[in-house]
């Protein structure tokens, strides 16, 4: 057992990874603390509108869809550590200027928009440099284990930050919610400073001169001939817009379908989350790139569950079904990911990651509107349900064209029902 402790969490031996590590379950925890008072922040401000949920959502993801690209080229132009220090230090500055606003009574829902879309700012140039500063902090042995206990301690932070504000927001309001996200985002500033650079993988790099050169049309170009790595981004294009709004579709569903408080609210994040971190944990045996049958297999689990929690009609087996949907979601996600990172040589690692965060999070301007219209017209159930099946017929197109392109066949095999005899003897 302590074997296999060991195994799971190989990479916090490395110690710039220890201390990134830290670093983010920290903020992260304040981050989804804050996403719950935000969600919960615009309902009251907006007299209960999916429709401003789904505003806010595609304003937070607006700039991801703009900017990421451009910050992929610069993670393969510069020293991510410091890309990184920049990023999360614009990120304390808004989280602290918005609790002040919070706290005193002043802000209004123009305000939480104009926050939501400077925050996707920092996000943008952020998650694409720490995607690929991993393979830095860890090397590519490592990088599976590294890149699955990255979601774990997402998820981890899933877990605590929304049942923590929940209760938070029941007994102290919104107000200390924002300001626990400001004080805990200075964490990752402080980790950033404490690494070691000289510790740093960076062998696999090519030279400066030609890091200056990157283009991100080059980046585009590379992806554009790999199939191998254009399938697996295809799909979480399409699943990323239509099913992986939870953070939309869980709020609207709790407050207008079940008619449930903010603690309830959080117990929906909170079982998703429980199922999204044995997800993750799932993943920190592997050890090679995964294959694309598991892609394919993850992602049929992920949205045939996202449907049963749409069609759910009780608020338990909504909890119960959020499970398995987290579970699937996040193994689906880490194994896509996964065979795109290990898929790619390290001069493009920024602008190939750079694309993966935008047809993974850049998607949500697109979907997030809509699935609020959706929800608010037809309901919320409407709106998870009508996701996954969208979400699964992709996967099934997916299938189909890679059964094609590989010339495999999936072959079913009737196994023979057991025979049971009965024999007596005469006594």
């Amino acid at each position: 057992m302590q074997a296999k402790l060991s195994t799971m969490f190989q990479s916090l031996q490395v110690r710039n990874y220890r201390l990134f590590a830290s670093g983010q379950l920290i903020k992260l925890i304040g981050v989804w603390m804050m996403f719950i008072a935000q969600d919960w922040l615009v309902l009251e401000l907006s007299d209960n509108s999916a429709t401003a949920l789904g505003v806010v959502t595609a304003l937070q993801f607006t700039p991801v869809l703009l900017l990421t690209l451009l910050s992929g080229r610069l993670a393969d132009r510069y020293d991510k550590r410091m890309l990184l220090f920049v990023a999360n230090a614009f990120w304390t500055v808004l989280a602290l200027a918005m609790s002040l606003l919070v706290i005193t009574g002043l802000v209004q829902l123009w305000h939480v928009f104009a926050f939501a879309a400077l925050l996707g700012v920092a996000n943008a140039v952020e998650t694409p440099v720490r995607q690929a500063f991993v393979s830095e902090l860890v090397g590519t042995s490592l990088l599976p284990n590294a890149l699955s206990l990255n979601a774990a301690v997402f998820n981890s932070a899933r877990i605590v930050g929304p049942a923590v504000a929940g209760l938070a927001i029941a007994v102290l309001d919104v107000g200390p919610v924002f300001l626990f996200t400001a004080l805990s985002s200075i964490a990752p500033l402080v980790t950033v400073i404490q690494m070691r650079p000289a510790e740093l993988h960076r062998e696999a790099l090519p030279p400066r001169d030609e890091r200056a050169s990157a283009k991100v049309v080059d980046g585009l170009r590379y992806v554009w001939r790999r199939p191998d790595l254009l399938l697996p981004m295809a799909m979480m294009s399409v699943i990323g817009m239509s099913l992986f709004n939870f953070q939309l579709t869980l709020a609207a569903l709790a407050k207008t379908v079940f008619q449930t408080g903010a603690a309830s609210f959080g117990l929906f994040s909170t079982a998703l989350a429980v199922g999204a971190l044995v997800g993750a944990l799932a993943g920190t045996g592997r050890r090679s790139r995964p294959s694309v049958w598991l892609v394919l297999g993850a992602g049929v689990g992920c949205a045939s569950f996202g449907t049963l929690v749409g069609l759910a009609p009780a608020y338990w087996m909504v909890v119960t079904l959020l499970l398995p949907t987290g579970f699937f979601m996040v193994f689906f996600a880490q194994a896509a990911n996964q065979r795109v990172q290990l898929g790619t040589d390290a001069a493009f690692r920024g602008r190939v990651m750079a694309l993966w965060v935008l047809v993974f999070l850049g998607t949500n301007p697109v979907g997030a509107p809509l699935i609020g219209w959706v929800a608010e017209t037809y309901g919320a159930g409407a709106s998870i349900w009508i996701g996954g099946l969208i979400s699964l017929a992709t996967v099934l197109i997916a299938l189909t064209w890679q059964l094609r392109h590989s010339g495999a066949r999936l072959r079913f095999r009737i196994l023979p029902m057991p025979r049971f005899y009965v024999t007596s003897t005469d006594c």
